[in-house]
């Protein structure tokens, strides 16, 4: 059904108005606006990454239209952890307000502030940490600490005289993580002692039964392929999961091999995490890239970026050949990380073209290199028998898992109607324990691409997908200003198709016909001229090539 879009009521006094502005419906652009007495608060501000029906674009933001002019009266953005569908956005909302407080951990903060140095942005930053309480104008904040596959996680309560709420962020319930931190589930039960009114809980994995398996699980497997490639390893993973670099660091020293680091961020946020201590690297065992090609092929293994195909990454191009690392027979690459929905064709298509190339391809289908940062059904479960709150509002995932996700809440004896289903820009008031759906936004997506932010529109994305996928047909008619008659033309020029233009000679005496009969009604205006070429030959071509062609006519008048 479409969504009714509504206004919602004048916020009433003592009221908590909560709404999403990204992450409903989709893995990525995470994003909640929390307001009360005239103040907002912003949990998260991230970016959903463009899919192949989004050519050219690079990022995609949430949409601020509903905080725009209202950016004085947000107090801070807290940002739960250092992922990019959480963080990555926060750039372009400080180009509207450089001086908005930002407020999370140490190594998500120092994530962004690195971000935001390549945006010439200095940030004004508050650091905490689980169990830390902060007072951020009428919200009084309490961090706790969550497990996910990037170290410094942090859920936050959010109290207010109208109610308490608690936002998880991305996390997990690893009982025997790498790091030893685990979710604080002794918090979240004082929490749910004391009473949260709306938990907003990650759904990513909700559709998944049991429990999410363990970090540690991954290292002995990894350990295993490296200590049998014949020759070089190549490891594909997010350039933010430290946990993962730290086990093939750990596994390459085992081995006698060194590794490099390729990709930009991965550069960056692994030399960030190991000053500040998140990653442990073994004496000796980082090379510099440009170091790496004198050593011999079994005493290197390579980290880089782009596990989830993306067209730019290391790995795509080596799959194409457009690296100066070429894989071959006996190389081995794995790609240790899970599939965001939306990207699979991409990453299948990478991992056939390195299979193709001789490489020996590892990946979650295969062996177990990779787990997920996210809590399954099971884990789910358990947090809302903790927790037990009032009223849920599943966040962070595709329509499936927030449905599968409200299921589970229902399970545990949560009244269906306190479960809330909502979609980016759902505003919900919380008061007196009670949380109701009270208005609908009309939201849209943001596009980055290349320099411009929010200019491109479907309808730009609409005619990239026809120039990609129908060709491009260009028609140039010169004609007499005076009565109308072709003095030049029909020129036909086409791109994208397999025909030669010669084919085009036979629609160019319908198109000088059509011409001829609108100028005998006394059409004269190029632009009605322009659409009677556009109609004439967009219907032969759809007749007898079966295309549906970009067609841009040019009548000029002589």
């Amino acid at each position: 059904m479409p969504t009714t879009v509504y206004d919602p009521p004048e916020l009433a006094p003592g009221t908590l108005r909560i709404i999403p502005l990204g992450g409903l419906g989709e893995v990525g652009r995470n994003m909640t606006v929390f307001e009360y007495e005239g103040k907002l608060l912003i949990v998260d501000c991230g970016v959903l990454f463009p899919e192949e029906h989004q050519p050219g674009v690079d990022l995609i933001l949430p949409d601020f239209e509903p905080i725009k002019s209202r950016l004085d009266d947000v107090v801070a953005v807290v940002l739960t952890h250092g992922h990019e569908d959480h963080i990555g956005a926060v750039p372009y909302l400080l180009k509207l307000k450089n001086d908005i407080p930002l407020v999370g951990s140490g190594l998500t903060l120092a994530l962004i502030e690195a971000k935001l140095k390549e945006h010439r942005i200095r940030p004004f930053t508050l650091t905490v940490a689980e169990g830390q309480k902060e007072q951020m104008g009428p919200f009084d904040l309490e961090f706790v600490a969550v497990n996910h596959s990037i170290p410094d996680a942090l859920a936050v309560a959010i109290r207010t005289p109208a109610g308490t709420a608690l936002a998880t962020g991305d996390f997990k319930m690893d009982q025997l993580p790498l790091d030893g931190r685990i979710t604080d589930l002794r918090t979240f039960a004082r929490l749910g002692e004391e009473g949260v009114d709306l938990f907003l809980v990650d759904s990513t994995n909700a559709d998944v039964p049991g429990f999410t398996p363990l970090e540690r699980e991954i290292g002995p497997v990894l350990d295993q392929v490296i200590a049998r490639a014949p020759r070089r390893v190549v490891v594909a993973s997010f350039s933010s999961h430290v946990h993962r670099v730290q086990q093939v660091l750990d596994a390459a020293a085992a081995h006698g091999r060194r590794v490099a680091l390729l990709g930009r961020s991965m550069v960056r946020n692994m030399t960030i995490a190991s000053d500040l201590g998140y990653l442990k690297v073994p004496d000796g065992v980082l090379i510099d890239y440009k170091k790496a090609k004198d050593l011999p092929d079994d005493k290197i293994v390579y980290m880089s970026t782009g596990s989830q195909g993306e067209p730019m990454a290391v790995l795509s191009r080596m799959a194409n050949l457009d690296h100066a690392i070429e894989p071959g027979p006996g190389d081995t690459v794995i790609l240790a990380s899970s599939l965001i929905p939306g990207n699979e064709n991409a990453v299948y298509r990478v991992i056939d073209g390195l299979t193709k190339l001789g490489a020996h391809v590892v990946h979650k289908g295969n062996a177990r290199v990779h787990v997920s940062g996210h809590a399954a059904a099971g884990e789910l479960l358990y947090c809302y028998n903790i927790v037990k709150p009032r009223n849920v509002l599943p966040i962070h995932g595709e329509y499936r898992h927030l449905m599968a996700n409200a299921k589970l809440a229902q399970d545990t004896g949560i009244d269906p109607e306190r479960t809330i289903l909502g979609e980016n820009g759902t505003v919900i008031d919380l008061r007196d324990g009670d949380a109701h759906v009270v208005g609908q936004l009309d939201l849209g997506f943001v596009y980055v691409d290349g320099s411009t932010v929010g200019e491109i529109t479907d309808a730009d994305l609409k005619d990239r997908r026809i120039l990609g996928e129908e060709g491009f047909i260009s028609v140039i008619v010169v004609v007499d200003a005076a009565t109308g008659r072709i003095i030049s033309g029909p020129e036909i020029h086409a791109r994208g198709f397999a025909e030669d233009d010669n084919v085009f000679e036979s629609v160019k005496p319908k198109i000088a016909a059509a011409l001829e009969e609108a100028a005998k009604s006394g059409v004269r205006d190029t632009h009605a001229l322009s659409q009677v070429v556009r109609r004439t030959i967009g219907r032969w071509v759809n007749q007898s090539l079966r295309r549906r062609p970009m067609i841009v006519p040019l009548v000029i008048e002589a």
